[in-house]
C-alpha cells in the first residue's frame, strides 16, 4: 500500500524527518506515536503531498505521490479543521464530498445511518454551519467525511482528541469494523497510547524524525510504549 524510501524533510537547515525505509501493508491499521516535534504531522503532510520532501520517495499503491495525482481518488484524510468547509452545514459538506467521490445522495443518506450513535443527534438536522459546531463535533464531521466512498486509504491525525469518551469508543469500533471488512487501510497518529494500541495492529514510534520502534501490537505493547515515554 505505502512504500517509503530514503525520505527526509529539512526546514531551515534542521532535519525534522529522516526515514530510510518504511512499508505499510494494505488492510492494516497503522499507528504513529511520538512526542511533539517527532515528525508525525510532517510525515502525514508528505504522504498527502502537502509539502515536498527534501529527498526520497513515497509510493501510494505504486504511485509516486509527488509525480502523479491518480492516488488521490483512493485516498482521504482528516488532519485538522482546514480540511473542512466551515460555511457549509454538515449535510451540505457530506453531499459535496460524496459528489467528489461518485456517491449518490440516496446512497449517502443510508450510509450515514451507521454514524448515528457517533453523531448523537448533534450533527445532522441542526440547521448549523460547521463553523458553529463545537470542536468535537467539527472533528466528527471531518472524520466521517473522510470515510465517504470507502477510500482505500484514510489518514487521521489525532482523531480521538476533542471527542468525549463515548465518542472515542464508538470511533474505535467504526475503524475496527472498516478494517475487519478489508475495506480501508488506516494511518492514525495519536498522543493517546491506550487508544492507538487498542485500535492499531502495528505501531511506529518516531523521535526527532527517526523511527525508534516498529511494533506489531500485542498485550505488552502499551506497557512497552509507556516505559519508553517515562524514561
Amino acid at each position: 500500500m505505502i512504500n517509503i524510501k530514503d525520505l527526509s524533510k529539512i526546514y531551515s537547515g534542521k532535519t525534522v524527518l529522516n526515514i530510510s525505509s518504511l512499508e505499510i501493508a494494505k488492510g492494516s491499521c497503522f499507528g504513529l506515536v511520538g512526542n511533539n516535534g517527532a515528525g508525525k504531522t510532517t510525515l502525514f503532510s508528505l504522504l498527502l503531498d502537502l509539502v515536498e520532501p527534501t529527498s526520497g520517495d513515497i509510493l501510494n499503491q505504486g504511485i509516486k505521490v509527488s509525480k502523479d495525482e491518480s492516488w488521490k481518488a483512493k485516498t482521504s484524510a482528516f488532519i485538522d479543521s482546514t480540511f473542512i468547509i466551515g460555511y457549509l452545514t454538515p449535510e451540505e459538506y457530506f453531499e459535496f464530498i460524496a459528489q467528489l467521490r461518485g456517491v449518490k445522495n440516496e446512497t449517502l443518506k443510508d450510509w450515514l445511518e451507521q454514524f448515528s450513535g457517533f453523531f448523537k443527534d448533534e450533527i445532522l438536522n441542526q440547521k448549523k454551519y460547521i463553523r458553529d459546531l463545537s470542536k468535537g463535533n467539527q472533528k466528527k464531521v471531518g472524520i466521517t467525511a473522510s470515510f465517504i466512498g470507502l477510500p482505500e486509504l484514510v489518514i487521521l491525525d489525532e482523531p480521538f482528541s476533542s471527542l468525549d469518551p463515548s465518542s472515542q469508543i464508538l470511533l474505535k469500533k467504526l475503524i475496527q469494523e472498516f478494517v475487519k471488512n478489508d475495506q480501508t487501510t488506516f494511518l492514525i497518529s495519536s498522543h493517546d497510547l491506550s487508544h492507538v494500541t487498542e485500535v492499531c495492529n502495528r505501531i511506529v514510534l518516531l523521535e526527532k524524525g527517526q523511527i525508534i520502534k516498529d511494533i506489531e501490537t500485542n498485550k505488552a505493547t502499551l506497557k512497552e510504549l509507556e516505559s519508553y515515554f517515562t524514561l
